[in-house]
């Protein structure tokens, strides 16, 4: 449908960055080029910002964030910078002057506003800046490629004056990630080269990477659009993991989902110059299939067996909701795992058994009726994200205009644009649902992640010490918060792939869980090839190159996980009883 992706035929800046969601192949594909064109004798630098990087299994070599030369292939350097460290060691700096002057819940507080993606975001910018912006570097290599960019709201962030005041001491809404620049005037006009640099088409490319999935494709448009909207516009799009020979059902119906997908992607997209890398079945670490990732599909079968003791089915984790009378149940992951697929069949597996059920998601409405049945006996809900935001957004504005110049309104606008404001939008929504349903369970299909809840706690404890209400907790989520906390009423059920990027995006997720201690027990991966029958050769050795994930999420849940296969169909209606036997 589109040419083969190779770096050799295409007219390459200096500054190239791959961006796209989670798991599409960015890391693959920015490592690929970089090998590409050292092979042709060209100087390059290869960066990786990314918290959940793997460049360290992919060159089986010790990186740190200054730069190491790979040996085999002798003109490339690989720097593995660490934004959460940098995250780290820039919340320490903001905030250890306030330390024995402010009560420690207000530190608290404080430490939760600076925890979030927004804050990991800057840390990154912040390393990468001094990447773009160095003049022997420049002069050094032929080409530095990123791999994950900047997005949109954190360049738009930036060019705000108020980005540059300090936000840290007030509560303006106690909701979202206020004072990330904090501290760092002295960093402003490197800032201010360095987006200049990403804006001259002439110096930078931006590479969006996809997959021929609807999700990722919508959310390489909305990356795509933020970017442009701030001047960023030599865009190529890379759809990787295209399916070439289907030669079974399920090879079949892969091949035909991703061509509707295509056919159907946002006409924005269509406008990009695109290219597509076929689905290889192997993972793309050491050299070899680092070079072969552009070229060829090198065949190879994992020689790791399973080691579970036991592989449960979605049926056995049902039961046990059923038999401790779990309250509240959130399915949770990354877009595209399948979450409201799980989330639907758990509504409809407790139904059966008796029990009052009420499903709510922040899917659309027609999603839900889609996947279910009409009489399937369950009441349903959904949260209009866009309208919950709307809402939260004019609640705080209404309340900042009264005390605020249009500068420093300005910053709060950008800041309620950001990722965990629309978590604590939705939060909220979803808190009103299960205020309301005391006599149901509730599954519901989207988890806040640990940071919102733990920056709606911390704000609720500051509000209480410095006895001020501007945080405006309502009386839902402060009542929420301690269920949630509480196992005997709660469950998170964390939904994955047996993919390396979805993997580690899961653990940080539990890990941010643990840290607002709200447990999970239970695990679900979901779509695997290795489940299903497939005799293709590719899928084959796909499915094989499974298993080391298997083990690894077998390892981490303590065996308490379920497996569900790759269906062909559409598992909707009817078709969701399949996943309850």
């Amino acid at each position: 449908m589109f040419k083969k992706f190779n770096p050799d035929n295409i007219n390459l800046t200096k500054y190239l960055f791959f961006t796209g969601k989670g798991g599409v192949g960015k890391t693959s594909a920015a490592c690929a080029t970089a090998v590409a064109l050292a092979d042709q004798g060209k100087k390059i630098m290869l960066i990786s910002t990314d918290p959940a990087s793997n460049l360290q299994d992919v060159f089986s070599t010790e990186l740190n964030n200054k730069g190491v030369k790979i040996k085999e292939v002798p003109n490339l350097i690989v720097a593995n910078l660490n934004p959460e460290e940098a995250a780290a060691e820039y919340r320490e700096s903001v905030i250890a002057p306030y330390r024995g002057k402010l009560p420690e819940a207000a530190v608290k507080n404080m430490e939760e506003q600076l925890s979030g993606s927004c804050t990991v975001e800057i840390a990154a910018f912040n390393e990468f800046s001094n990447f773009i912006t160095d003049e022997n570097i420049e002069k050094e290599f032929d080409h530095i490629i990123f791999d994950t960019a900047p997005t949109g709201h954190t360049l738009r962030m930036l060019q705000l004056p108020s980005a540059w005041s300090d936000f840290i001491g007030e509560s303006i809404h106690g909701a979202s990630c206020l004072g990330q620049l904090s501290g760092l005037e002295d960093k402003k006009e490197l800032y201010k080269n360095a987006v200049i640099t990403l804006s001259d088409k002439m110096e930078t490319t931006l590479i969006l990477v996809s997959r021929p999935e609807i999700t990722p494709l919508k959310e390489a448009e909305r990356a795509s659009k933020e970017l442009e909207d701030i001047g960023i516009n030599n865009q190529i799009l890379i759809i990787n993991g295209v399916l070439g020979i289907h030669d079974d059902n399920i090879s079949d119906a892969i091949y035909s989902k991703q061509r509707n997908a295509l056919e159907s992607s946002p006409k924005s997209l269509k406008d990009l110059q695109t290219y597509e890398i076929p689905l290889r079945p192997y993972n793309i670490t050491g050299l070899k299939n680092i070079r072969a990732f552009l070229k060829e599909d090198n065949i190879e079968y994992s020689s790791v067996k399973l080691n579970a003791n036991k592989v449960f089915k979605l049926k056995d984790i049902i039961d046990e909701l059923y038999n401790t009378d779990k309250k509240v149940i959130f399915t949770m992951g990354k877009g595209g795992v399948g979450k409201t697929t799980i989330a639907a069949a758990i509504a409809l597996g407790l139904s059966k058994k008796g029990k009052r059920v009420h499903l709510t998601t922040t899917d659309p409405a027609a999603h839900l009726k889609f996947v279910l049945d009409k009489d399937c006996g369950i009441t349903l809900s959904q949260i209009d994200e866009k309208e919950e935001l709307k809402k939260y957004r004019e609640e705080v504005l209404s309340k900042v205009r009264e005390t605020m110049n249009e500068d420093d309104i300005a910053y709060i606008k950008e800041d309620l644009r950001s990722p965990c404001t629309q978590e604590i939008a939705v939060f909220r929504a979803f808190a009103e649902i299960v205020e309301k349903s005391k006599d149901e369970v509730v599954v519901i299909d989207t988890a806040p992640t640990g940071h919102t809840l733990l920056l709606l706690d911390s704000t609720q404890s500051y509000n209480r010490e410095i006895q001020r209400s501007e945080g405006n907790t309502p009386q839902s989520v402060k009542e929420l918060l301690p269920k949630l906390k509480n196992s005997h009423d709660t469950e998170v059920i964390i939904v994955t792939l047996a993919e390396d990027t979805p993997v580690y995006e899961s653990m940080r997720l539990e890990a941010d869980l643990k840290r607002a201690g709200i447990a999970s027990k239970w695990w679900v991966i979901n779509s695997s090839m290795y489940a299903a029958n497939t005799t293709n050769s590719i899928l084959k050795a796909k499915a094989s190159n499974e298993i080391p994930w298997i083990n690894k999420i077998s390892e981490i849940s303590n065996g308490n996980f379920a497996l569900i296969e790759w269906k062909a169909e559409e598992v909707k209606g009817k078709k969701l009883f399949d996943l309850l036997n």
